[in-house]
């Protein structure tokens, strides 16, 4: 089974009580962007380096930077919004969603885990695979900003944890 960007954990204590955090994949870590930019600006700059001394390299090398600074913007402008994270509790008689958005503003549901019913949208929604959580009159997404092969495999999870003593066959959707 390949690393996904969920985790169920299970807390310390006797209940029953589990939680699922889901967060987008994070594929160029925070060195990653250092080696990039500065990539970037060498090989920018090495062009540059026939261009001492004349006029030329005055003209070229503002536009030089702002292609460096552009990169840099719009990387960092990736990880931040990137930072979403969505935590599903899971309790005996109780299904409770937060998810927190990358300006900090948090969204909430709350269900009574009986009614929670996990759903699968193959098409129709923004996402191909599209799933959600129906239950207390709405219907709320999960995991919207995974892969399509990721969001089949949490369906299949919130399935099992959701309702686990329910007899079923195979969850996994057909391609």
């Amino acid at each position: 089974m390949r690393d996904m960007p969920y985790d169920w954990i299970k807390p310390d204590t006797p209940s029953d009580t589990r939680e699922l955090h889901v967060w987008p994949h994070q594929s160029l870590p925070p060195k990653g962007l250092a080696v990039v930019v500065m990539s970037v600006y060498l090989l920018i700059t090495i062009p540059l380096f026939g261009l001492l001394g004349s006029v030329a390299f005055w003209g070229i090398l503002p536009f030089a930077m702002l292609a460096v600074a552009g990169i840099w913007y719009a990387l960092n402008r990736s990880y931040h919004d990137r930072r979403i994270m969505e935590v599903l509790t899971l309790t005996h008689d109780t299904a409770h969603l937060v998810r927190r958005n990358p300006n900090g503003e948090t969204q909430e549901w709350d269900c009574n885990r009986y009614w929670a019913t996990p759903e699968m949208h193959k098409k129709g929604g923004p996402v191909p695979y599209y799933v959600t959580l129906r239950g207390g009159g709405r219907e709320v997404e999960i995991g919207a900003f995974l892969s399509e092969d990721e969001r089949i495999e949490l369906y299949d999870d919130l399935i099992r944890e959701i309702r686990p003593n329910e007899p079923r066959g195979p969850t996994t959707v057909p391609r």
